[in-house]
């Protein structure tokens, strides 16, 4: 029997089959969950797509966080398709190209809050849409790069990342009562179409093949689609508010 046996869980952020969440997806349907899978604008087509490569191809749902509609109408739908839902995976980010590559004091607040609208607030947009299904409790899990120092060229994204993960924990505290769960996966690098979109990229990759106690594969995403797993499944149920490593233990090596 898998872990997340008999579980309902919508994924975010699936564009390619080199994104975490195609990984997660793929394992959590290896684990016995049924999946519905989000994209959003543009990218919709190209979700629909990857979808098909899933072991069992999902339905796609539109869902911009940017749209309240859109919340209202992915809600709906999971109502109608499920009743209820047990866990959603948080994989959505984007910052303008001013945000990015090593000139801080580039970005305008216009460039800004669109980053932290789309990259950390979504977290508190993506509860909204899955909550109110969560009638027995559920999952909420987002993937995260560690926020504690500053990174070369990651600028204000790093900034949306922190306000990610104190989302995370005010969301913690909030819906606890109500039996859900919210915690963030801190991955290393990994080859995906975000990294690619991160100017000096390949920096973090020579960091952490030479820190990282364990090792660090940039083309392997399982460690992270396990440990999202895991976390959506009932094996942490005392467990929220948490920011998991997931990066060869480069965290926690000096230099």
């Amino acid at each position: 029997m898998g872990l997340l046996e008999g579980k309902r869980i919508l994924v975010t952020g699936v564009l390619t089959d080199a994104s975490l969440g195609f990984s997660v997806a793929r394992v959590a349907q290896e684990q016995g969950a049924e999946i519905v899978l989000t994209g959003a604008g543009r990218g919709l087509s190209l979700t629909e797509r990857v979808a098909r490569k899933l072991p069992t191809p999902p339905p796609v749902l539109e869902l911009d966080v940017t749209q309240p509609e859109h919340v209202e109408a992915v809600r709906a739908d999971l109502g109608d398709r499920w009743g209820a839902v047990d866990g959603a995976l948080h994989a959505i980010g984007f910052a303008p190209p001013a945000c990015l590559g090593g000139d801080f004091m580039a970005a305008t607040w216009d460039d800004v809050s669109i980053a932290l609208q789309v990259s950390a607030y979504s977290l508190k947009t993506l509860a909204e849409v899955v909550t109110p299904l969560m009638g027995r409790g559920g999952s909420i899990v987002g993937l995260d790069f560690d926020a504690t120092v500053a990174w070369p060229a990651y600028d204000w994204m790093g900034v949306a990342k922190a306000a990610l993960e104190s989302t995370a924990r005010y969301l913690a505290r909030e819906l606890g009562r109500d039996g859900i769960r919210v915690n963030l996966v801190a991955a290393g690098p990994t080859k995906t179409m975000a990294a690619r979109s991160i100017p000096g990229f390949a920096a973090f990759e020579d960091a952490w093949s030479g820190r990282a106690p364990l090792g660090w594969d940039v083309r392997d995403p399982e460690p992270t689609a396990r440990a999202c797993v895991a976390l959506l499944s009932d094996w942490f149920p005392a467990t929220t508010g948490e920011i998991v490593h997931v990066d060869g233990g480069y965290h926690a090596i000096g230099a």
